[in-house]
């Protein structure tokens, strides 16, 4: 039985992360991209499906791996899928902020609508754990903006029958991002202050590597509960 790893949201700070180090994990024979454009990423497990995550459910994941393998590379993972002899977990590190995505309306669209969309596709193809990349203080009743849509994304996915459900809800991420962005380094370095000494742990910043590898651990290990929230302290025991 093939072990299949599809990563939504991988052009991002935590999705680069995922794809790297699913790339060196060896439960992994495939890690399968699903973004709205092609990544700049080679590896012989890599993958690419471009779609649209609006109609996504339109797209058959069967025909998106026929469409490019000329060589008879997916041969072998396509047979896997059609005869449901494999075992697929599915990452969701989407996301974006109201900067870049210009109105509330918008970032609704791509935090919960897109998300949502990737997880219900996700599991009509087969994935029977999704690990999904929320907040802290994620919660549906928050006044604030973000936190609430985060909320309703986690209540979201619960109704999709996968066999198990991990939300990561990360602190300040720590990592190399491609834009600057001036509130969060500010919150990055009082945040590091205190906790420095012992003052709100659970706000310490984390590394995106840290949250990619404690998804990658869940996913491979975790089979005790239906849906479980792994907090930011929690992650950070991954170096």
């Amino acid at each position: 039985m093939k072990t299949i790893a599809l990563v939504s949201g991988a052009s991002g700070l935590i999705g680069v992360q995922l794809l790297h180090q699913l790339f060196k994990e060896k439960a992994y024979d495939y890690v399968v991209s699903v973004s709205r454009r092609e990544l700049a990423f080679k590896h012989h497990k890599l993958i690419q499906v471009v779609v649209d995550f609006q109609k996504i459910d339109q797209i058959s994941l069967l025909d998106k791996l026929r469409e490019f393998d000329f060589g008879g590379d997916n041969h072998e993972l396509i047979r896997s899928i059609e005869t449901k002899d494999v075992q697929m977990h599915a990452f969701c590190a989407l996301g974006t902020t109201i900067k870049k995505a210009k109105s509330q309306e918008n970032f609704y669209k791509i935090d919960h609508d897109f998300v949502i969309n990737f997880a219900r596709w996700a599991h009509q193809w087969g994935a029977s754990k999704f690990l999904y990349v929320s907040s802290l203080g994620a919660d549906q009743q928050s006044s604030i903006f973000y936190n609430k849509v985060k909320g309703e994304v986690e209540e979201d996915l619960k109704v999709i029958p996968f066999k198990y459900l991990g939300i990561f809800r990360p602190s300040i991420l720590l990592g190399d991002r491609k834009e600057t962005r001036i509130g969060e380094s500010v919150g990055k370095a009082v945040m590091k202050a205190f906790t420095s000494f012992g003052l709100f742990k659970k706000y310490k910043p984390i590394y995106d590597h840290q949250v990619a590898k404690a998804m990658i651990h869940q996913a491979l290990n975790d089979e005790l509960e239906v849906v479980k929230i792994i907090e930011s302290k929690q992650m950070q025991v991954f170096e």
